[in-house]
C-alpha cells in the first residue's frame, strides 16, 4: 500500500493488535475502530448515478475519504445501502382490483414463481376523506373511507425486475400503477465536514 494511501486510511490511528486464527497461528490484525463522533449538517440527495468515491471527490476533492459519508451515516449497514444499491429491493405496486374478490392467490402464486422474488405482502391503505354529496336536496360534505391497495415486493434485482413484476401481476388480473422503490433515492444523507489529520 502506498504512503499516501496509508495516510488516509481510516485505520492508521487504530492499535496494532493480534488474534489467533482457527488453526492456532497468531497473526497481526487492526482493533476495533469505534465511530467517530460526526458534526456539521449538510446533506447530500441520493441520485441514481450516485458513488462514494465520487462524492468523496466532490465534497473533499479525495475519493479515498469515502468513509467519512460511511461513518456519518451509520443506520446504513453497509455503503450500497446508503446509496440504494444493495441487490435486495422492495417495490411498491400501487394496484387496482378489478374483481371480487380480489385475485390475491395468483398474484402471490405468479410473483413466487419468479426467481429471485422473496416476500409478497398485500397492504391495503384506508383513508377518511371529505366528499361533497347531494342528502335531501342540500349539499353536504360527508366523510367516506377510501381504499387504496398496493403490493410490497421484495426481490433480488440480480435475477428479477420492477417491470417484469409489474407484467406478472397484470398476467395474474391486476391493474398495475406507477411504482415506487424503496430505500434511500431521493432521500438525503449527511456528509460531514472534511477532516483532517
Amino acid at each position: 500500500m502506498s504512503t499516501v494511501a496509508n495516510a488516509l486510511s481510516r485505520y492508521r490511528k487504530v492499535p496494532d493488535v493480534t488474534a489467533t486464527d482457527a488453526a492456532g497461528r497468531t497473526l497481526p490484525s487492526k482493533d476495533i475502530r469505534p465511530l467517530p463522533a460526526v458534526t456539521g449538517t449538510f446533506t447530500h440527495t441520493v441520485d441514481s448515478g450516485d458513488r462514494l468515491d465520487q462524492l468523496a471527490f466532490t465534497y473533499y476533492n479525495q475519493p479515498l475519504q469515502y468513509w467519512h459519508i460511511c461513518d456519518a451515516n451509520p443506520q446504513f449497514l453497509s455503503p450500497l445501502a446508503l446509496l440504494s444499491k444493495e441487490p435486495v429491493q422492495v417495490t411498491r405496486f400501487p394496484v387496482s382490483v378489478p374483481a371480487d374478490p380480489p385475485p390475491w392467490a395468483a398474484v402471490r402464486s405468479a410473483l413466487n414463481d419468479l426467481v429471485g422474488v422473496e416476500d409478497v405482502t398485500v397492504v391495503e391503505d384506508v383513508a377518511l376523506v371529505p366528499r361533497r354529496q347531494t342528502v335531501g336536496g342540500q349539499q353536504v360534505t360527508v366523510t367516506v373511507e377510501s381504499v387504496s391497495r398496493s403490493v410490497l415486493v421484495r426481490y433480488n434485482r440480480l435475477n428479477v425486475d420492477a417491470p417484469a413484476l409489474a407484467a406478472a401481476m397484470t398476467t395474474a388480473g391486476l391493474t398495475v400503477g406507477p411504482w415506487a422503490d424503496g430505500g434511500q433515492l431521493g432521500q438525503p444523507i449527511v456528509i460531514p465536514p472534511a477532516v483532517s489529520g
